[in-house]
């Protein structure tokens, strides 16, 4: 099976692209990556260096793709860190070339009660993106921004993740909850909502690229699981898989190396439960 995916590139560590590659090309999937920007690491360790890539760039991976004979015949999209609010003409683009595909967006604005994107991201990711798209998956302070409503309760959270339901997506999928000592994400749809719970491991420092991982181990699963319970256990049982050898590992950056294997057989199975 194939899968696009528009996101970010790091030259060290692994965020977007390079966070979700080895661990769909371990599951069987065959990716065709575009990349928004190229930045020397996450900036969240405080220096580095490149930039966004100008829209006509992307642009022009995305037709030089459709001329090639390249852009259809995925399965599924999943798209992450926009870099530019014109990149979403692109990234929509490769989503009407792919019209039996599953399109997953990752509305990658901020975190923390804090934006850090350009002016005009907010704008197409709460529009014609989340319109277009069968799976969103937001954390707190983006549910908050794409729905209007406060989330800062599981209840509240539920409830404006249903409301973005009417807007397009079939299910949204709420990330980095804080449920108790534990950390959790939640699935609803128009048939449920279901929590999958699993511990929380304390990083010394912040660690990056665990969204984007989501994301992509969340469109893999609906490609091959038929309901949002399913799907929703199996890709957070696989994310903490990884994240666990990272923290024991003492990594700064997604052991994706060391945890390979463990992301075809996860060692522990957190399952889904009604909420």
């Amino acid at each position: 099976m194939k899968i696009l995916s528009l996101s970010s590139s790091v030259a060290h560590g692994h965020v977007g692209n390079s966070a979700l590659t080895l661990p769909l090309q371990r599951l069987g999937f065959t990716l065709t990556t575009v990349n928004t920007v190229q930045f020397s690491n996450h900036p969240g360790h405080g220096v580095f260096g490149g930039d966004v890539f100008a829209a006509d760039h992307v642009a022009g991976i995305i037709d030089g793709l459709g001329h090639a004979g390249f852009l259809g015949g995925h399965d599924g999209i999943v798209s992450g860190y926009l870099g530019d609010a014109a990149n979403a003409g692109p990234l929509l683009q490769a989503v009407h070339a792919n019209p039996g595909a599953v399109f997953l967006c990752d509305p990658v604005m901020g975190d923390q009660g804090r934006s850090y994107v350009r002016p005009g991201i907010a704008q197409m990711l709460s529009g014609p993106i989340l319109e277009a798209a069968q799976i969103v998956t937001p954390n707190i302070f983006e549910l908050e921004s794409l729905s209007g409503q406060s989330a800062a309760s599981l209840d509240q959270a539920i409830t404006a993740a249903r409301s973005l339901l009417a807007r397009g997506p079939r299910l949204v999928v709420v990330t980095s909850l804080e449920v108790g000592d534990s950390m959790a994400c939640a699935g609803v749809t128009n048939d449920g909502a279901w929590l999958v719970t699993t511990p929380r491991l304390d990083f010394t420092h912040p660690l990056n690229g665990a969204g984007d991982l989501l994301a992509g181990l969340l469109l893999a699963e609906s490609l091959t699981h038929g309901g949002a319970p399913d799907l929703l256990a199996a890709a957070m049982s696989r994310l903490f898989a990884v994240l666990d050898i990272t923290h024991r590992l003492g990594q700064r950056e997604l052991a994706l190396v060391a945890a390979q294997d463990a992301v075809i057989s996860p060692p522990q199975w957190f399952g889904s439960q009604p909420y």
